[in-house]
């Protein structure tokens, strides 16, 4: 692959692609060289496995680390796929990472799109910096945290009703505010009922309304008291503190 067409790919598919559809989502586009004229290995790394897209090709590691050593002889072995994936927003499917949009072995590598970032990326920065409702949407992908449906699209689980999302509490102990909002379809924000405590990527990860061990099976029941009558030593719930 010679310098004119790297520069080529780099600036009509990588950096176009990012300018239409990624920018927006925080995904930062690495420098097609470094202050000395050298290709970097981040671009380069894009650059080789957006060959040819939207029809991209699966690429080995062996591969992409000789490509490198073409401009970097002494490289050992190249990392750059992987962080450029989860880390960096750029979604590169790798073999053996619970991948599921191709079919891809360990070592394996593929650019899957350049119309959306990797799965759960966030816009460098953390949602309870902010309170912009459209900011913490937008750090969602514009999908419920819970069940994933899309804003404006027929809903995953009622194909016959238009997902809207609404401001839904990670913490429905706590105040609806800045670092405590997730946005939920209408269908999980009101059949939750403030039962759980949710994370930033919309998993249950705490019980918030103690009510909900009511409607629970007998068994779970027993399991729950057996767990708190040896924590609490058996004491009356009155007379505690």
């Amino acid at each position: 692959m010679d310098k004119k067409l790297i520069h080529s790919v780099y600036h009509a598919i990588v950096k176009e692609n990012h300018k239409k559809y990624l920018e927006k989502y925080g995904v930062g586009l690495p420098k097609l060289t470094d202050a000395s004229g050298n290709f970097t290995k981040d671009s380069l790394v894009l650059v080789y496995l957006a060959q040819g897209y939207p029809k991209t090709k699966k690429v080995s590691k062996e591969e992409l680390t000789n490509f490198i050593r073409s401009y970097y002889p002494r490289v050992n072995d190249v990392q750059q796929a992987r962080h450029l994936g989860a880390q960096k927003g750029w979604w590169i499917a790798a073999g053996g990472r619970d991948n599921i949009v191709v079919k891809l072995i360990r070592g394996e590598y593929q650019l899957h799109t350049l119309e959306e970032p990797y799965p759960h990326f966030k816009m460098g920065h953390r949602i309870s910096d902010t309170g912009d409702w459209e900011q913490i949407k937008m750090s969602y992908h514009l999908k419920c945290a819970t069940c994933g449906s899309q804003e404006g699209e027929p809903h995953l689980h009622w194909p016959a009703t238009k997902t809207l999302l609404q401001k839904g509490h990670m913490d429905p102990r706590k105040p609806l505010a800045a670092g405590n909002i997730i946005p939920q379809c209408q269908k999980c924000n009101r059949g939750d009922r403030n039962r759980w405590v949710y994370d930033e990527k919309g998993r249950v990860i705490k019980i918030s309304n103690p009510g909900v061990i009511r409607t629970s099976d007998r068994e779970v029941r027993k399991g729950v008291y057996k767990i708190l009558y040896a924590e609490f030593k058996g004491r009356n719930p009155a007379k505690m503190k």
